[in-house]
């Protein structure tokens, strides 16, 4: 989920007085070239919608949205936006804050924020473990990783979201009994995970029965990567992990 900044360009994203005015784009950004109303977007209104860590973070972070809400949520990695604008549409009441590096994805987000007139959703377009660390204690209730970058070649594994560290960071700003939830269609990134976490012991694997993981939990919004993953018989597993203590 985190890499070093990239270099402004031409052609293939944002122009370049928008990418020095958002230096904070992480990670790999080549996609789709931008429409004039996205890039409109990503210069009006990501910026009333965009998380600053630079300065100390609030004492509770539903102080970040306009209106009183009753908790908040995070998600890393939202690709094109679906399960967050869903789960934004179903639960007004609760903020959500949504990390994502790529320019894409964020301007896929900010059209669907728009046509909703969304007031509950922040947006962070950095590194998801520096958010963490920026975060108060117990200021979260639940944080949703959904089919993240498996970064499959072993030397690449130090890359992946799912860490000793990055678990306790989660750890420290779960609210008990909040949750870790996290879903992949990659064998080895869900053992991996499973690992992670099982001996984490801050976190306790909520599953009782195998349909508990091999079936998403109700309500779950299925991703346009869920679906094509379906379709060429790819099985994703929905870890649920709870905060304890």
């Amino acid at each position: 989920m985190s890499g070093a900044p990239f270099e402004p360009d031409d052609g293939d994203g944002l122009p370049d007085a928008a990418d020095r005015r958002h230096g904070s784009f992480f990670g790999r950004r080549k996609g789709h070239r931008l429409r004039a109303h996205q890039l409109d977007l990503i210069e009006q209104l990501l910026p009333r919608l965009a998380l600053d860590i630079s300065g100390a973070s609030p004492a509770d972070l539903a102080e970040l949205f306009d209106r009183p809400l009753d908790a908040v949520r995070l998600e890393i990695g939202f690709g094109g936006g679906e399960h967050l604008v869903a789960e934004a549409l179903s639960f007004p009441d609760i903020g959500f804050i949504g990390c994502e590096p790529y320019v894409n994805g964020m301007a896929k987000i900010l059209t669907q924020i728009e046509a909703h007139n969304l007031t509950n959703i922040r947006l962070f377009a950095g590194d998801a473990a520096e958010l963490l660390a920026w975060a108060p204690p117990r200021s979260l209730i639940r944080i949703d990783l959904i089919h993240p970058d498996p970064w499959p070649k072993r030397r690449h594994w130090k890359r992946r979201f799912v860490q000793d560290a990055t678990v306790a960071a989660m750890a420290r700003v779960l609210e008990p009994p909040g949750e870790f939830r996290f879903v992949s269609d990659i064998d080895d990134y869900c053992a991996w995970t499973l690992a992670h976490l099982l001996r984490a012991p801050d976190f306790d694997w909520t599953a009782q029965r195998a349909s508990d993981w091999r079936l998403p939990w109700p309500g779950y919004t299925m991703t346009r990567y869920g679906r094509k993953a379906e379709r060429e018989g790819r099985k994703a597993a929905y870890l649920r992990f709870r905060k304890v203590g």
